[in-house]
């Protein structure tokens, strides 16, 4: 069903992405390929659409459970979970390697102690099958274990030919930081990725999505309901299930829009929360700084006059271009416009 707004596994679910999927299935002999796009766009489902065409094992490891200063036992709390999933396909090659437990249908992974597994001696391991190993919203791995788990993914790169390493992200921007492939200091520096990058859908591929789902559940579309939905969410495939689903309960338009906007509110406090760890200035900052962008400040002069008017300081130039920077690289803005104008409406009521 197009509107389930589970991660689809199979084409006849997914609208679109043809190109995308067979890019990733003739590229997928690589060691490396990077799929990165905004929220909401459809980055999992096109992968996994992908990997079960394929035919070939893969393990996913969702990296959105990861806090934001993770620890080795967080780290490999998800891979123990992860590999559990395909215990069938592992058990084989994984029984009686050091550092490895299996009991019935679950996998642990030990993390600390002399018996314990690093990741390269997993992946040499893993290696004696054909695997296709696929980290979910991969920039969650940035933080004080990231050069360790890159020195792994580098040393089967060069090593371990039957794995295939695939990375997703949302944040766009710190995902290319994460993998650091252009990076001297990181372990994948010079290394070559294939890169798949999810678009929007233009307005009449949003509309030819909409009624087909709305056909799929035995309803005309209306062409005035389809044209709303559209203008609100802007090509976002995510956004545009979202939708319709909430007006398939019966939702009006404007209150769809309201329960997007208090979603995506949720969202951007989140981003926040990290901020706060540093100071609450820096955190107040940001606030000042997506609320200023939401009204339309869409230079950097007029963005930087905007956030000392409301802080009523002086703030340097550099602070600015920091926040800038890191807003750009978590997807939330490029070039002072919103990429998703859901978030654009929920800035603008940030509370300070």
């Amino acid at each position: 069903m197009l509107f389930d707004e589970r991660p689809k596994k199979t084409r006849d679910e997914l609208f679109d992405r043809e190109k995308e999927i067979e890019e990733i299935k003739n590229n997928i002999n690589r060691p490396l390929l990077a799929i990165s796009g905004i929220r909401r766009i459809g980055k999992t489902s096109t992968l996994l659409v992908a990997l079960n065409e394929l035919k070939t094992d893969y393990v996913l490891i969702d990296c959105r459970r990861l806090k934001e200063n993770y620890g080795r036992q967080d780290l490999y709390s998800i891979f123990s979970a992860s590999f559990s999933s395909i215990i069938d396909k592992v058990r084989d090659i994984l029984s009686g390697v050091r550092g490895v437990s299996i009991v019935g249908n679950s996998i642990e992974f030990k993390w600390k102690g002399r018996q314990s597994l690093s990741l390269a001696d997993l992946f040499d391991h893993l290696n004696k099958k054909r695997l296709i190993i696929a980290i979910d919203e991969a920039q969650k791995l940035r933080g004080p274990l990231s050069t360790e788990i890159k020195d792994a993914i580098a040393h089967a790169y060069d090593y371990d030919e039957n794995l295939t390493f695939i990375f997703t992200g949302s944040e766009i921007g710190l995902l290319y930081d994460f993998l650091g492939v252009e990076d001297k200091n990181s372990p994948l520096y010079g290394r070559y990725y294939y890169s798949v990058t999810l678009e929007r859908f233009s307005r009449e591929m949003s509309k030819e999505f909409l009624t087909k789902g709305f056909q799929e559940v035995g309803l005309r579309a209306n062409n005035s309901v389809v044209d709303k939905l559209v203008d609100l969410f802007d090509g976002i495939p995510g956004w545009l299930t979202f939708g319709a689903n909430r007006f398939l309960e019966g939702g009006k338009i404007d209150d769809i829009m309201e329960i997007a906007i208090s979603v995506a509110l949720d969202e951007l406090e989140k981003l926040i929360d990290t901020k706060r760890r540093v100071s609450e200035i820096s955190a107040r900052r940001y606030k000042y700084a997506l609320k200023c962008l939401g009204s339309g400040m869409n230079t950097w002069s007029k963005l930087l006059d905007c956030i000392q008017r409301s802080e009523g300081t002086t703030i340097s130039s550099s602070v600015l271009d920091n926040i800038l920077l890191s807003l750009e690289k978590t997807s939330i803005i490029k070039d002072y416009e919103f990429l998703d104008p859901i978030y654009r409406e929920a800035s603008k009521r940030m509370r300070v």
